[in-house]
């Protein structure tokens, strides 16, 4: 099939945390690649997925984050088809099961300092975690008072997410977890 990626075999192990329940959680859990090639990591997250949620028939993903866009990926028997979105955050990764079930989840960038990745899948695969995928990767507490300087760019960042606390730039090395949960 033109277009498809065939799944290669990695002797790492996925990093990926999948919560105990699904019940009315935000996430369903996290996972974090070892880097952004598509046709690298998405192979054996989809087997260690498939595990637990049985055949994946369909991944989205951010258009912007990814090195590169496949469109179909072949893992034994079955096809994964995999949309690009310009619209879908770029911390979260939505895929759809052979029933219909949706699986949220977290995408911790792979530069992120080790203890603060796992803190972040930790979170994510909390059933009692209310926090969205992207407050759960934040550049650090809001500043003193609250409020950033107005005028300032992080004051313009601020006021544009309805006064949330800041987020990481995806190309840092290192995340905090903390933040306020929920949109």
């Amino acid at each position: 099939m033109p277009g498809t990626a065939l799944a290669p075999s990695s002797p790492l192990p996925t990093r990926l945390v999948l919560a105990p329940t699904r019940d009315r959680t935000v996430l369903d859990g996290g996972w974090w690649p070892r880097s952004w090639d598509p046709a690298a990591e998405l192979p054996s997250f989809v087997r260690a997925l498939s595990e637990r949620y049985g055949r994946i028939r369909h991944l989205m993903l951010n258009i912007h984050t990814w090195d590169s866009r496949i469109h179909r990926l072949a893992i034994g028997p079955d096809v994964v088809r995999i949309g690009w979105f310009d619209t879908l955050d770029p911390a979260l990764l939505v895929a759809t099961t052979a029933s219909d079930d949706q699986v949220d989840l977290l995408v911790v960038p792979p530069t992120t300092a080790p203890a603060t990745a796992e803190r972040a899948l930790a979170a994510a695969a909390d059933p009692a975690n209310l926090t969205h995928a992207p407050d759960l990767l934040v550049a650090g507490p809001p500043p003193p008072g609250g409020t950033p300087a107005i005028g300032s760019a992080a004051y313009t960042m601020w006021d544009n997410e309805g006064g949330s606390i800041l987020r990481a730039p995806w190309a840092a090395d290192e995340v905090v977890i903390g933040g306020k949960g929920g949109r």
